[in-house]
């Protein structure tokens, strides 16, 4: 019988990456996160091991000291290697200053963490090559790799960074691909992707509901969703060339002997003026209706644009351009945090229930919550699966390592008894 490896957890949330850790046999001894419904979600489906709190504030010393695997993501947006200090003092990356303290504190044989896939990207790839430069500052070796979600069977096109470090000396095991499309000529050996309808279809004609329900024999829980499936907004009702705008208001502006500056810090705004006067790149912009009058009071311009720039009319929002449609006999897009996408029958959003099935779930998880706090907390999790497939090659590498210890103590003893029968 295999060992039985413990595992600590920060920034957890309602504990997808760890329930597939605990679902390939490992034990998570301690977690933690500041997202209180998330702990709530986490306690009542998985255990009370996870204290809810600010990871900053709660020292190394009340943290247990006997796991073997530390999980654990780390936010990415206020990275910038031009930073000596690694931008540690952006408090947007505090999760990665803490990932990297208990590392570095309690030694875990191995440690896995997550991110999204602009992580690679962001400043042409030094950001990520400064992360494992500081993984392997602290003696592990280490890698990574982007994994996409529906090649190990979860039914969702999620792309995530996962990293892995060991300090054994072992080699940094990444599940091998299962799933492939069904028309990939050159992966004949692959499992075909899970589709949307295959796992959520007996959801598709049933009523939404607060409360669980039976179907087919089976608890029905978290079956609610949003139902703004189509919408409209207020959008200019003429066509209007941001660059002559542009020019327009430069004109005037340079005839006011204003600054950017100035007309920033009478609006009250930090940057939003300067895209006012800017076309490069396209990253300018056409002010709003009431800034547009405001600042004619500022700049006295003409009213060459004004019926332009304000005259506005309700328009739909177009399935196709601002609110997407879930796949159905293909995998799904990414699950996000901010909202799900609408039902393939466009009668209403994805529930949580079904958002949480394409997160790969179990069904009788329970989520706490306000209805925006249970979409959040799913968008945010590891699939499980994808974890449980993580875990299982991690458990292998660690059961070689054990096996291998074991037979060199084997060894040490035999030697060291015959010595002494020698002597004797």
């Amino acid at each position: 019988m295999s060992k039985k490896y413990k595992i600590a957890s920060l920034f957890s949330g309602c504990g997808g990456l760890d329930l597939g850790f605990i679902n390939s046999g490992f034990e998570v001894i301690w977690a933690n996160d500041f997202f209180k419904e998330a702990v709530d979600t986490y306690k009542n489906n998985i255990g009370n091991h996870i204290i809810y709190g600010d990871i900053t504030k709660i020292p190394s010393e009340e943290i247990p000291d006997d796991f073997d695997i530390l999980l654990g993501g780390f936010p990415c947006q206020g990275f910038s290697v031009a930073n000596v200090k690694r931008s540690m003092e952006d408090e947007r990356n505090f999760l990665y200053k803490e990932l990297l303290r208990l590392i570095k504190d309690k030694r875990p044989k191995f440690f896995v963490g997550e991110n999204v896939k602009g992580l690679l990207s962001m400043q042409k790839g030094k950001v990520i090559e400064m992360i494992i430069d500081d993984f392997k500052a602290l003696g592990y070796s280490v890698e990574y790799r982007l994994l996409k979600a529906s090649d190990f069977g979860v039914p969702q096109n999620r792309e995530r960074v996962v990293i892995i470090g060991n300090r054994l000396g072992l080699e940094n095991p990444f599940p091998k691909r299962t799933h492939g499309m069904e028309n990939d000529l050159f992966s004949s050996n692959l499992i075909p992707q899970i589709s949307v309808r295959e796992v959520v279809g007996h959801l598709s004609t049933i009523r939404t509901r607060d409360k669980s329900f039976q179907l087919n024999g089976k608890t029905i829980y978290n079956h609610i969703a949003r139902t703004n499936v189509a919408d409209k907004f207020w959008g200019r009702k003429h066509k209007i060339n941001q660059h002559e705008i542009c020019d327009y208001l430069k004109y005037w502006r340079n005839k006011s002997g204003l600054s950017t500056k100035k007309i920033d810090e009478h609006f009250g705004y930090a940057h939003t003026a300067g895209h006012w006067f800017r076309k490069d790149n396209n990253s300018g912009s056409i002010p709003n209706p009431s800034d547009w009058w405001e600042l004619k009071k500022l700049l006295n311009f003409d009213d060459t644009y004004d019926k332009a720039v304000t005259e506005l009319e309700l328009k739909e929002i177009k399935f196709e351009q601002s609110l997407r449609i879930n796949n159905w006999d293909s995998p799904s897009d990414t699950i996000t945090a901010t909202g799900p996408e609408i039902h393939p029958n466009k009668e209403r959003r994805m529930s949580v229930r079904e958002c949480a099935i394409i997160q790969t779930f179990p069904d009788d998880f329970v989520f706490c919550g306000s209805l925006g706090n249970m979409y959040k907390q799913i968008g945010n999790a590891v699939p499980v699966l994808l974890a449980e497939k993580i875990a299982e090659v991690i458990k292998k590498e660690l059961n070689k390592y054990e096996q291998t210890n074991n037979k060199t103590i084997g060894r040490i003893k035999e030697n060291r008894n015959i010595r002494a029968e020698v002597f004797e």
